[in-house]
């Protein structure tokens, strides 16, 4: 066994340490869910959205709704 003292516990710059340490790991973080749903989630949408309305005709759409009965102020 040996009988050296234990090293002295440090307490001067704990919390900026700690922070530090945190922040970056935050900023880190946050950069990745960031990327994640820009790539997974946004630009997906964008794509479907742009294919849609790629050959879109609102005005048939419109007919088609108003044979079908679902606006009743045109006839």
């Amino acid at each position: 066994m040996s009988s050296g003292a234990l090293p002295k516990t440090q307490m001067r710059g704990l919390l900026a340490k700690s922070l530090t340490f945190h922040i970056i790991g935050v900023i880190i973080v946050s950069l990745e869910v960031a990327a994640s749903y820009e790539f997974g989630a946004a630009e997906p949408r964008k794509k479907a959205y742009a294919d849609f309305y790629k050959n879109h005709d609102s005005t048939k759409d419109f007919e088609e709704m108003r044979k079908a009965g679902i606006f009743q102020s045109t006839k």
